[in-house]
């Protein structure tokens, strides 16, 4: 028996080892969203300070053929154990190292509805922090959300110094987006995550009384029982965006079509950013469907300037103004499906739209914000979307140069607690024109904080096909 066994070791052993060094590497990790390790360039200096060989270990181990194949392996063996991977302490949850005390109140816009979920359901704690509610088809992955109700002061901050810069020429909103968490955690999990509401109460209150607020907490806790946030991805759903672009609307003054205005679209099969985010299987086997809604019955045009960035995320080149389709599309299964708006993050967008009102919109947003501009086609004549991590321009003369009349702060309750977006917001009010990334040419574009969010699918993104998405 003995001698059984180690013969078959023995094989295994000598059959990994062929498939390891002899078998072509992986370069792309579709389940991870990301690029994966390359062999490191040679010089003296890595050599004779041992990176050299330190970055060799790290490709070998990254880069291992079937890389996907052998996770997926492993993910689906822990799910048949049962395996419990809720006390990985190298578990996260988030937790914004940069949180602000209290600045004082400025402005209070009035409370926000609180919203309790009614409903039970068993949960556990993946890795990176991933919560992951109930199990089969309708399973669900929410973010751990790790901010305190004293967060969000310097992104209200950014918002304020915008309504200061433009005065009564620009009117500047501001929304910052709950993420599913807050509205699908059971009561008896709350333990597993902090509530956003108070971080999002907070920022609120800290708003110059001429920057207004827009409630989209209150209408998605609303229809919750419709499909808005996505189970399988970090992103909120299509459908959530259209509640929240009808509140904004609502605020701004604007037209606004009822979703019967829209053609409903849909991509099947699909599993976005938390299979890879949490490493467990049962994400993978409950896809979803990807619904989205196009405008009938308006005329526009959308023109991109597209930034091309080197492997550290730094934008080395931008092309001139392109014309090109709003909404990508994407086959069934495919993972980049959330990249149907604009086809990611990584450059600017103009929208020009048959809506003749003079009000021209900026959208300053993350890869939530995506999904925005899509239902304001028939509110605004002119819209402009703009991510916080890639701009090279000095956005007041942008701003006045297209004669912009409103302003719109529209990124997600991680970004405003950690004031990942609020530090480009305000370094790009007054960088000069061709700086990269928002630092000097070169050097890297502020990082997103949310998980990859930034990085998810560089490989699309240069080749316009995708988003980023750290991510949060």
């Amino acid at each position: 028996m003995n001698k059984t066994f180690i013969t078959i070791f023995a094989i295994l052993f000598f059959g990994m080892t062929i498939v390891f060094v002899t078998f072509p590497r992986s370069t792309y990790s579709e389940l991870e969203k990301r690029d994966l390790a390359t062999f490191p360039k040679y010089n003296q200096d890595s050599l004779m300070n041992g990176s050299f060989t330190k970055n060799i270990s790290q490709w070998f181990s990254d880069s291992e053929p079937y890389r996907d194949v052998l996770m997926t392996m492993s993910m689906t063996l822990k799910e048949y154990l049962k395996f419990n991977i809720g006390n990985d302490e190298n578990s996260v949850s988030f937790v914004a190292k940069d949180e602000e005390e209290g600045l004082g109140d400025t402005a209070n816009l009035g409370d926000i509805a609180d919203y309790q979920n009614p409903e039970e359901g068993e949960t556990k704690k993946a890795s990176r922090g991933i919560i992951i509610l109930g199990s089969g088809p309708k399973v669900r992955a929410l973010q751990s959300f790790g901010g305190g109700e004293n967060g969000g002061v310097q992104y209200a901050e950014a918002a304020n110094e915008y309504q200061r810069t433009f005065g009564d020429a620009i009117q500047v909103y501001c929304m910052i987006i709950p993420t599913s968490t807050d509205f699908y955690l059971p009561e008896s999990s709350k333990s597993l995550t902090n509530r956003q509401l108070p971080t999002i109460r907070n920022a609120y209150k800290h708003l110059d009384p001429k920057v207004k607020a827009v409630d989209c907490y209150t209408p998605l806790s609303q229809h919750v029982k419709e499909d808005i946030y996505l189970r399988t991805d970090h992103h909120w759903a299509p459908l959530g965006a259209f509640y929240a672009a009808q509140a904004f609307a609502k605020v701004a003054g604007v037209p606004f079509k009822e979703l019967s205005s829209y053609e409903k679209h849909v991509i099947h099969n699909y599993v976005g950013s938390m299979y890879g985010f949490s490493h467990d299987i049962a994400i993978k086997n409950a896809p979803e469907d990807f619904v989205f809604y196009k405008p009938l019955g308006i005329q526009y045009t959308t023109t991109y300037i597209n930034y091309t960035l080197d492997k550290g995320y730094a934008i080395v080149k931008e092309s001139a103004p392109t014309q090109g389709e709003f909404f990508y599309t994407y086959p069934d299964g495919s993972g980049g499906a959330y990249c149907t708006f604009m086809g990611g993050d990584c450059k600017i967008t103009q929208v020009r739209t048959g809506t003749k009102n003079g009000r021209r919109l900026i959208i300053l947003k993350d890869s939530y914000g995506n999904a925005l501009p899509g239902y304001l086609f028939y509110s605004f004549e002119e819209i402009h979307v703009l991510d916080f991590r890639y701009f090279t321009k000095n956005l007041k003369k942008y701003a006045l140069d297209n004669k912009i009349t409103d302003i719109l702060f529209a990124n997600n309750t991680f970004k405003a607690y950690a004031n990942s977006a609020a530090k480009p917001w305000m370094q790009y009010l007054n960088q000069p024109d061709g700086t990269r990334g928002g630092v000097t040419p070169g050097h890297k574009a502020p990082k997103d904080d949310s998980k990859n969010e930034g990085n998810k699918s560089r490989r699309h993104r240069h080749s316009d096909k995708e988003e980023s998405s750290d991510d949060d």
